[in-house]
């Protein structure tokens, strides 16, 4: 179990081109549009588990929380925020203070280990959010917000592992400075095609900001 307080939400600001982001602990409130997002055969195609149906996401999304809660897991739900007004955003609910957000992917932080010098992250991006920089942007605040958490425990070193085939992905990781230093065999039937590893270590500077 963790020791001191862990932020959980991360902000990410907004570009001239797409509305800024909040990374934030999955909630049973997005068990709905999750299950949607995972009807998408793109998405499905590099991922090794499905969420057929609502039941399903309410299951993955106690299995984050209880990741969370573990110390070992830390998965966040990836959210456009716009205010209302924004042309994009216009057939959204607004929330508090007329921000409307809308679920834009996925980034994780797993095996988590006190003393252990490795970890692992990971992202996807919803098929509405894709050319929006919602992946790198997520992937570089979590980067940051990992080792500026983690690096009391020994975390050094970071590394994202995706399919060979997946070239969006391998470009993601580039552009975030992980750097391709190796492959993985094929494991059928869950890892049907060879791996990319692409590691990071430990980078300094400011930490992303609380909510």
């Amino acid at each position: 179990m963790p020791t001191h307080v862990i932020i959980d939400r991360l902000e990410v600001p907004a570009t001239a081109t797409a509305p800024a982001l909040l990374l934030r602990p999955w909630e049973e409130a997005d068990a709905a549009p999750l299950a949607e997002l995972y009807r998408d055969e793109a998405l499905r195609r590099f991922l090794s588990h499905s969420i057929p149906d609502e039941a399903g996401a309410l299951d993955w999304i106690a299995q984050q929380r209880r990741g969370r809660e573990a110390g070992d897991r830390f998965a966040f739900a990836v959210v456009e925020r716009a205010h209302a007004g924004t042309a994009d955003q216009a057939d959204r609910p607004a929330g508090p203070a007329g921000v409307r957000e809308h679920l834009a992917g996925h980034a994780v932080l797993k095996n988590v280990a006190p003393g252990s010098p490795r970890a692992e992250v990971g992202y996807w991006t919803a098929a509405h959010a894709r050319g929006r920089g919602v992946a790198p942007r997520a992937l570089a605040s979590l980067t940051a917000w990992a080792f500026a958490t983690f690096a009391a425990q020994g975390l050094t070193r970071l590394e994202l592992v995706h399919r060979a085939d997946n070239t969006a992905s391998c470009r993601v990781a580039l552009k975030c400075a992980y750097e391709l230093t190796g492959t993985l065999p094929a494991a059928p039937p869950a890892h049907p095609l060879d791996g990319h590893v692409h590691t990071r270590t430990r980078i300094t500077g400011a930490g992303p900001r609380s909510a």
